[in-house]
């Protein structure tokens, strides 16, 4: 941790990689934690004192004491879903009022935007590409064309500004064919979630990160979802609708990229993916659907089936290069503790041709090139300390840490904050 920057904890994969746990873990050394990107699409699971806590839009420091943690202008806020997150977490004793700040400059998800995304998809018949129908695509489609309703705007007139984008968006439904609707008690309960916010701290979360930084306070910020996912360098068009990437970080909260310092990425010890779009290391076979279980591959938020399969050191490599990425989090190393062998990704065949590059289109025509390592077959959930890992896993370590040519500082092996080891 350098003095004067912020550092960025952001997922390597198609999410789903553990942040939130490991947000919570880090928390202690930082005194600002601010969320640059995403929206309630994305749901990041704490395990701690026996209770298990999902995170939708509110930052993973939320639980520890003493800390700023600020929503940034690059998320997009649903003030229903929000309210209900938030009263949640309030009623199990977290005071978040005072915890919680808000950028004037993140966009509001409303009740049409979940209308418009349920159209599109609807449209694109079998080319879905998998939204979770939260509404995120359509709200950072209206920012991009300017035509965005923001957080700033719930202090001027808002019904009046509210209205304009409503009749805007149901001329778009009744253009696409999408009339058979009722959005009275949605809407009902998202304007209670407009008043909800105006209880917290709606700041210009530019000036006070920066003043922050300024002032010698030490910020990590946090990215939601994963780098393969990223609108512009990921699996396009199967992708999230921002930049999930270390620069979104710069641009979701307004910080020079000078102020960058370290920034982690974080993988899982194997891949997972959630929805449509392709997945070259998946697995359609005994295995996947053993990694599925043991890793309780679930959404956080949609509860639907991960896809899963081997580690693919192609998209990781790629990864830790657009992500300029200083130390490694490996999650979920756990899951493989009882398999004979254990397989990477080390290549691609593409049109007859082995690459290491990730390419351009990973829809067809990819042949995962795989390195089989032997298993370690030890419960290694019990462990304290990296003395007492396998000598097989601390093989696989070194072979990972060889071919991605970035250190890996901090493993995790079972969901509970405790269940974390730090690396010398």
């Amino acid at each position: 941790m350098e003095k004067g920057k912020v550092d960025v904890l952001l997922g390597l994969q198609w999410g789903d990689e553990g942040k939130g746990k490991v947000v919570d873990v880090l928390t202690p050394r930082y005194d600002v934690i601010a969320r640059f990107q995403g929206g309630p699409n994305a749901g990041h699971t704490l395990e701690f004192g026996g209770e298990k806590y999902v995170l939708r839009s509110i930052p993973s420091g939320i639980f520890q004491g003493g800390k700023v943690n600020v929503i940034g202008n690059g998320v997009v806020l649903a003030p229903d879903l929000f309210m209900d997150e938030a009263k949640e977490l309030e009623k199990s004793g977290h005071p978040l009022k005072e915890r919680l700040y808000i950028s004037k400059k993140a966009h509001l998800i409303m009740p049409t935007h979940r209308l418009l995304d349920a159209a599109y998809e609807m449209a694109k018949g079998k080319d879905k590409v998998g939204t979770t129908g939260k509404g995120i695509g359509p709200t950072y489609t209206d920012k991009v064309s300017r035509n965005g309703l923001r957080v700033g705007d719930i202090f001027d007139n808002f019904t009046e500004k509210y209205e304009a984008h409503k009749a805007r968006h149901e001329r778009m439904l009744k253009s696409l064919g999408y009339t058979d609707y009722d959005i009275t008690d949605v809407e009902k309960k998202w304007m209670e979630g407009v008043e909800y916010i105006r209880q917290f701290h709606v700041i210009d979360s530019e000036h006070v990160i920066n003043k922050a930084l300024k002032d010698g306070k030490s910020i990590l910020c946090e990215g939601a979802q994963g780098t393969m996912l990223d609108v512009d360098f990921g699996s396009y068009p199967f992708v999230t609708s921002s930049n999930t990437i270390c620069a979104g970080a710069c641009t979701g909260l307004g910080i020079g990229p000078n102020k960058i310092g370290e920034v982690y990425g974080i993988m899982k010890a194997y891949c997972t993916r959630v929805g449509a779009g392709p997945f070259p290391t998946e697995l359609f076979d005994e295995t996947g659907a053993e990694i599925r279980r043991l890793g309780h591959e679930y959404g956080a938020v949609t509860g639907r089936e991960r896809r899963c399969g081997w580690i693919d050191l192609v998209a990781l490599r790629y990864a830790i290069m657009v992500n300029g990425v200083t130390q490694l989090i490996m999650m979920k190393s756990d899951v493989l503790d009882n398999f004979d062998t254990i397989k990477a990704c080390v290549a691609y065949k593409c049109d007859g041709e082995t690459t290491k590059d990730f390419p351009y289109d990973i829809e067809k025509g990819i042949e995962p090139v795989y390195k089989e390592l032997k298993g370690w077959n030890t419960d290694m959930t019990k462990m304290t300390s990296e003395d007492e890992f396998p000598k097989e896993f601390v093989d696989y370590i070194k072979f990972l840490e060889s071919e991605l040519e970035t250190p890996i500082k901090i493993i995790s092996i079972g969901p509970d904050r405790e269940q974390t080891i730090v690396r010398k």
